[in-house]
């Protein structure tokens, strides 16, 4: 008679797991969806606030901020969808876009009572996916930085 040894996996996946252990499908739809938003914030979201196309000009004076507070959310956006591109960034950019969508889901609710309150809500959902998947990343930021103080 031989002996037969089985693998033993575990079932569920251990605390220390991440992106890098699933498959390879889940790692190029969330690249692809970093992708996605990031053109978003840097193209349909930041660029008519930098170039101050009418409709964005009309709303932010509506608003009250003027034009140093349209240069200024289009700037946060751009700088935000950029990041969202540079992996060792994604993780912090994702978490920093979802804060600007919360405050403009709160103007949006407070102030505009215009017709996109959901759009930040929508938005929060997968920047939240990639944060939380892209978590180990804030940690080599949090190290590089200490390395180069």
């Amino acid at each position: 008679m031989s002996e037969t040894t089985v693998p033993v996996t575990p079932l569920a996946p251990t605390p220390t797991s991440s992106l890098k252990t699933r498959g390879r499908g889940a790692r190029i739809s969330l690249g692809a969806l970093q992708i996605v938003l990031g053109l978003f914030y840097a193209f349909a979201s930041a660029l008519p606030k930098l170039i101050a196309h009418p409709s964005a000009a009309e709303a932010f004076d509506e608003l009250g901020w003027g034009s140093t507070g349209m240069y200024l959310i289009g700037a946060l956006e751009l700088a935000g969808g950029l990041a969202l591109l540079v992996p060792l960034l994604s993780s912090v950019a994702a978490v920093a876009l979802g804060a600007l969508m919360v405050g403009a889901f709160v103007v949006n609710v407070t102030v505009v009572h215009g017709p996109y309150v959901a759009t930040p809500l929508i938005l929060i959902l997968p920047l939240a996916l990639i944060a939380w998947a892209r978590r180990d990343r804030t940690t080599e930021l949090v190290r590089w930085v200490r390395r180069r103080a």
